[in-house]
């Protein structure tokens, strides 16, 4: 027992010197990522600290130090004190996961149908189109959406109105029952070139032998599409699925401040907004901060919980 024990010691040492020897042979590599850890550090954990202040009666211009205690009355009146909770959570989880579920839905099926494009140029030609609104600002975008669709001078409802097809414009921007779609469908216009672009990169891992085979074996093209590029995309789009799982709770607070108006807030107030109401216009830190605590948290539940089922039924995870 003693020759065992003495044997596992020696392979715990010899380990940790391999580490160390393989530590210190990549010592540029860690040099180079500090910058990078040190910008996590300061802008993603030491703001942590300011989470204090959804426990304080803070004001400002006020020592935080010397506020009075409050526990967890913000968090007891964002549930129990008003309704606002309800609106909230269901417009963010509304456009957020049909967002989600859009945009990787068709930037999965689009890349499957641009790589089979064989003239090369058209095919960049398509890719370069559909990526760049990805550099677009959403006030560039909003401007669009108004010039377009504007009800009374919008260029699109001036012509179905001319046309007859229209009695009077849409008021696409006005109306809250376009508020979901809408947002949906910028977002997706915006971010399907992005979300191609890493399926393109996992369509380019896929080896050349898988497709020789399938030639060898008569297969056409949409056989090989469903055969071998699919099954091979799952993996990824799995993985873009449990990554932006924990983000469901979060939206552009640029592109809903400026699509939100006085006649369709009831739809567009999602809890960035409602963070941003409340901390930024009404000067009610505490709440605010009680309630973005709580959005951090249910982000990370629903991220493990995403991580959880996806790793049970594919056996793919990031965790």
């Amino acid at each position: 027992m003693e020759a065992g024990l003495e044997a596992t010691h020696k392979d715990r040492a010899e380990a940790r010197r391999k580490t160390l020897k393989k530590a210190l042979n990549q010592r540029y590599l860690y040099f180079m990522i500090l910058p990078a850890i040190a910008i996590v550090i300061t802008f993603n954990y030491v703001p942590l600290f300011g989470w204090v202040i959804a426990f304080v009666n803070y004001r400002p211009g006020f020592s935080l130090w010397q506020a009075e205690w409050t526990g967890l009355e913000q968090f007891r009146s964002f549930f129990m004190q008003s309704d606002d909770y309800i609106h909230v959570l269901r417009n963010t989880l509304a456009m957020n996961i049909g967002s989600l579920f859009f945009n990787l839905v068709s930037a999965f099926f689009f890349t499957i149908l641009l790589n089979e494009i064989r003239i090369k140029l058209f095919g960049k030609i398509i890719q370069t189109a559909t990526f760049f609104p990805f550099f677009v600002s959403w006030v560039i975008i909003y401007t669009l959406v108004n010039a377009l669709f504007a009800p009374s001078s919008g260029a699109i409802n001036e012509t179905l109105v001319s046309w007859g097809v229209l009695e009077e414009g849409l008021n696409i921007l006005g109306d809250k029952k376009y508020s979901w779609p809408l947002m949906i469908l910028l977002g997706n216009w915006k971010y399907l070139g992005y979300n191609t672009v890493i399926f393109l990169a996992a369509i380019a891992a896929i080896s050349n032998e898988e497709y020789e085979a399938a030639d060898i074996e008569g297969a056409n093209r949409f056989q090989k599409a469903r055969y071998i590029t699919i099954p091979n995309l799952m993996p990824t789009a799995i993985v873009l699925l449990i990554l932006n799982s924990g983000w469901v709770l979060n939206s552009s607070l640029e592109s809903f401040f400026l699509f939100t108006n006085t006649a369709n807030w009831e739809t567009m107030e999602v809890f960035d907004m409602y963070i941003y109401k409340f901390g930024l216009q009404l000067l009610n830190y505490p709440y605010a901060t009680a309630v973005g605590i709580m959005k951090t948290f249910a982000s990370i539940l629903l991220l493990l919980t995403v991580n959880t089922i996806a790793k049970k039924s594919t056996g793919k995870s990031i965790l």
